[in-house]
């Protein structure tokens, strides 16, 4: 099977289904990924707090240790990506030049502007792919409900997820470690839901048997 995750940032997709891409690589499946922005950004302050050469770097660590075939990156400013038909462009002929088969996305009530407009262009440009997850890649509230209903055991695959959220140091950095303890919180929460250590857990958008 040919998937394609899809982040707004180096370090979305990690965090949102970085279990569940490990899992499918194991599986002998064909990963791919595509990141919208060049994900460097500065603080309200106009200090920077990553640049854009560090993220790239630790994004494509991240995929090494995943193991995806291929990582695909846009040309897009952080906080700047907007749905625009340059965006879905890009989307659609990586879902058509790559025959994917299945999708995972940001979730669509995420309270981030960019991983709004990304999961707006997943939706838009990937609706002829037969199977759709949307996750989740931050711990704020939002005023739509995540209605997770599908679950992903990646128990086998937590240590994975662990070093690939790791190769983000800039980010480890600047959140003082807390991912690790908040992803590992949410994933021990979903496994206990369906009976195993760990789990993913998504929104279905559409899953085709």
């Amino acid at each position: 099977m040919k998937i394609l995750a899809i982040g707004a940032h180096f370090d979305d997709v990690e965090l949102g289904c970085g279990g569940a891409l490990a899992r499918h690589v194991a599986d002998g499946d064909e990963v791919y990924v595509y990141i919208a922005t060049v994900s460097g950004f500065v603080n309200q302050n106009n200090e920077s707090v990553r640049s854009n050469s560090s993220a790239r770097a630790e994004g494509e660590e991240a995929m090494r240790v995943l193991g995806v075939k291929k990582m695909y990156c846009g040309n897009f400013r952080t906080l700047k990506v907007e749905f625009v038909d340059e965006l879905n462009i890009e989307i659609l002929k990586l879902v058509e030049d790559l025959g994917i088969e299945q999708v995972y996305t940001h979730w669509d009530g995420d309270i981030h502007h960019d991983h709004q407009a990304v999961a707006r262009a997943s939706l838009h440009s990937c609706r002829h792919v037969p199977r759709m997850l949307m996750y989740r890649s931050n711990w704020y509230h939002s005023t739509t409900n995540f209605r997770g209903n599908f679950y992903v055991d990646i128990t086998k695959y937590w240590e994975i997820k662990v070093k690939t959220i790791k190769s983000h140091v800039t980010e480890m950095n600047r959140t003082n470690h807390k991912w690790i303890a908040f992803f590992k919180n949410e994933a021990e929460n979903a496994g206990q839901r369906i009976g195993v250590t760990y789990a993913e857990v998504f929104e279905v958008v559409k899953w085709l048997k």
